[in-house]
C-alpha cells in the first residue's frame, strides 16, 4: 500500500483527537508536568501516535505509554457483551531506570526498537481491522523473527497490570473506556506454548515463575 493508499483509507476513519487530551488530562493526575516527556510522532502514513515517557520519583520503573491508538475505534466482533468497554486502548510497558531515548525521531539509538515495538503493537488492530485485548498475542513479524537485532524476543502479550493501580490503568470519560494494557514481550517458545495452551495456562507460567511486569531484555524464558 503506498503513501496515498495509506492516507486516503485512514482519512475515511472516524477520529477522537479529544482521547490524547483525556490521556493527557489523566496523566496529570498522577504525575508532576516535569515528570512526563512526549515523543512525538514527527509523520505519520496513517494516524498520529506519539508515545509518552514518564519518570516518576513514586516508582523503581519509568513508564512508556501510547497515545494515539485509541484515536479510532478498534474492530470488535458486535457479538461480543461488552464490547463497548474494548474499542479504545492503548499500550503500556514499564521498563528499568538505566533505559534511556535520546532523540527518537532518528530512529538511529540503542533503545529505539523499543517504543517502535510499542508502536507497531498500537497499529496492528487498525491496520487490520481486528481488535487487541487482555491473552491476544502479537508477532513482531509474520515469519517470527525478533523485532531488533537488540533482543531476542518476537511477540507481545497483552496483560492487565498487577503494578499499577486500576484508577490508573482506565479512562472512563463521556460514556466511553479507555483501557491501558501491559505489553510483555515473548520469546518464540513462549509465543508457541501460548498459542497451543491458551491464555490461562500462559498466566500460570508467569505467576509460577514470578515474572515480573518490568521489561527485562535478558530475563530467563519461562519454559
Amino acid at each position: 500500500m503506498d503513501f496515498n493508499e495509506m492516507s486516503a483509507r485512514f482519512e475515511k476513519r472516524k477520529k477522537y483527537p479529544e482521547h490524547s487530551e483525556w490521556i493527557s488530562d489523566h496523566l496529570s493526575k498522577y504525575y508532576p508536568e516535569d515528570e512526563i516527556q512526549v515523543f512525538h510522532e514527527i509523520m505519520s502514513l496513517d494516524f498520529h501516535l506519539d508515545v509518552y515517557f514518564i519518570q516518576s520519583q513514586q516508582h523503581n520503573f519509568n513508564i512508556l505509554l501510547t497515545a494515539g491508538m485509541s484515536s479510532m475505534e478498534m474492530t470488535v466482533e458486535k457479538s461480543i457483551d461488552i464490547r463497548e468497554k474494548l474499542i479504545f486502548a492503548e499500550i503500556m510497558l514499564l521498563i528499568p531506570k538505566d533505559i534511556k531515548f535520546e532523540n527518537v525521531a532518528t530512529g538511529e539509538n540503542e533503545n529505539d526498537w523499543i517504543i517502535s515495538m510499542l508502536k507497531q503493537t498500537a497499529r496492528f488492530p487498525h491496520h487490520y481491522d481486528t481488535w487487541l485485548g487482555i491473552g491476544h498475542t502479537i508477532q513482531a513479524t509474520a515469519e517470527t523473527t525478533a523485532y531488533d537485532d537488540e533482543t531476542n524476543f518476537v511477540a507481545g502479550i497483552l496483560l492487565p497490570s498487577v503494578t499499577m493501580k486500576e484508577g490508573f490503568t482506565e479512562i472512563i470519560k463521556d460514556g466511553r473506556q479507555i483501557n491501558f494494557y501491559s505489553f510483555f514481550p515473548l520469546y518464540e517458545n513462549e509465543l508457541n506454548f501460548k498459542l497451543e495452551n491458551g491464555y490461562n495456562a500462559f498466566l500460570d507460567l508467569i505467576i509460577e515463575a514470578n515474572a515480573r511486569e518490568v521489561f527485562n531484555n535478558d530475563r530467563a524464558p519461562l519454559i
